[in-house]
């Protein structure tokens, strides 16, 4: 379905392209997923993807011995972290997990799979009929050695560890590298140059960082979508064990950005739709009434406190069974109190984030980029402001700052521009309110001991 989606796309996308020349293509897709392909480059099931959870037993029997730390074993802990940065989630929804869910209780689709591909590289395939993928694409399947950001590569010691075999894994290159030229048959059909070059790009966390226009390093930008994240460029390799966090590498050549994950964001928001308003669809219309009526309830909810937690939490701590919902809820509470809730305790996962992150930088954020869907609300991003404390600048059409990242891989790529002219307009800069620092200051405590 998805490269049935991207023909549909490109057929409606062509004929405004009738007087232009098209100089490249790069791809960017949900990172975290994986699709096993047959010897002829077929999938052998549908693809599992970044929520997809299945996999947490087999990561908890490849991570568990003694001694052991938060669950890993130091004797398989430490080679990961020395060497990739990080270690499996213990959730079971990276990238490592997925293909060992299938070697496990799959077997026969493991044994026939000639190779195992993230969503971007699957698209890439079908571009360009060649295997591969980038540097960053490949950091959650936890078996390539990431001490030098210029030459990552797969480590036979973690290969063995994991038990993966080097044969069923695609060939590594930087995201600004040409993987090939688009296949003749596609160029035929869609009227393009068969030189036409397919870049190996980035997935989805990567491009929206470099989309973002924060990409000098410490230039930090919070992504609100269905999750949310904050991070930002650094220079080195880092690891913090106690945040859940490591800087792995980037979609720029040459760097490592922050990696961290708030699980539930704006589909915290889909869920109180169908627990308030049932018996009505879903609609983009939906989204302006909840923020219309959310503005109807006095900052601080009138002592209402959401969590996010509802399918566990990543960042800045894992776990994978914790679950989130209303507090101090009583009878003089409405939607608007529960609606307004919601937005705040997405807020306030992002602050306790946040304050991770400077931690882990060893420095203040004052200026945050905002992009995703979720920022499109100016509820949203002004309570972000007012809880997080920091000045958020929405980016210029936020909602595509994946496909502008993926545009400026391929520029750099074809040596077009340097990564300091990856610059995106600020369409509207939002600054906290001082008048509601003192009473969000008390929430966040209290947020906080709900966690504990």
């Amino acid at each position: 379905m998805w490269w049935t989606a991207v023909e549909k796309a490109v057929g409606e996308l062509l004929p405004h392209l009738a007087h232009h020349t098209l100089a490249g293509i790069c791809c960017t897709g949900q990172w975290s997923g994986s699709i096993a392909l047959d010897h002829e480059g077929q999938p052998l099931s549908k693809g599992l993807l970044w929520m997809d959870s299945r996999g947490a037993g087999v990561i908890q029997d490849l991570i568990q011995g003694k001694p052991s730390i938060q669950g890993y074993s130091l004797r398989t802990l430490v080679p990961w972290i020395r060497k990739t940065g990080g270690a499996p989630g213990k959730s079971g929804k990276d990238s490592l997990a997925h293909i060992l869910y299938l070697r496990k209780h799959h077997p026969e689709l493991y044994r026939q799979a000639a190779i195992f591909l993230e969503p971007k590289d699957y698209l890439n395939y079908k571009l360009t009929g060649r295997y591969g993928s980038s540097y960053d694409t490949i950091a959650l399947h936890w078996v390539t050695d990431n001490r030098d950001i210029h030459r990552v590569r797969y480590d036979k010691a973690l290969l063995t560890q994991c038990g993966i075999e080097i044969e069923k894994l695609p060939s590594l290159y930087p995201a600004t590298h040409i993987l090939g030229p688009i296949q003749t048959s596609l160029a035929q059909r869609w009227g393009l140059s068969p030189h036409t070059p397919v870049f190996v790009g980035s997935p989805d966390v990567h491009a929206a960082t470099i989309g973002s226009g924060a990409v000098a390093d410490y230039r930090a930008h919070l992504y609100l979508g269905t999750s949310s994240w904050i991070t930002c460029h650094v220079p080195r390799k880092k690891t913090s064990f106690r945040f859940n966090m490591a800087a792995l590498p980037a979609g720029l050549p040459g760097k490592y950005f922050v990696a961290n994950a708030q699980e539930s964001a704006g589909i915290c928001l889909q869920h109180a739709h169908r627990l308030l308003f049932a018996q009505q669809s879903l609609t983009a219309e939906s989204y302006a009434q909840m923020e219309q009526l959310a503005h109807q309830a006095p900052a601080g909810s009138r002592g209402l406190l959401y969590t996010p937690w509802i399918n566990g939490e990543r960042g800045p701590l894992e776990n994978h069974h914790i679950r989130g919902g209303f507090h101090h809820l009583s009878l003089r509470h409405g939607p608007e109190d529960m609606l307004r809730a919601v937005y705040e305790g997405v807020a306030f996962n992002s602050r306790w984030l946040l304050h991770a992150v400077e931690s882990f930088v060893g420095r203040r954020l004052d200026q945050i980029h905002a992009i995703g869907g979720g920022v499109r609300s100016d509820l949203w991003c002004q309570i972000h402001a007012d809880v997080m404390e920091r000045t958020l600048l929405r980016v210029d059409m936020p909602l595509h700052a994946n496909a502008r990242g993926a545009a400026w891989i391929a520029a750099l790529g074809l040596g077009w521009i340097t990564p300091a002219q990856m610059a995106s307009p600020i369409e509207r800069e939002f600054v906290p309110n001082e008048a509601h620092r003192g009473l969000y200051r008390n929430i966040a405590k209290e947020f906080g001991k709900l966690w504990r």
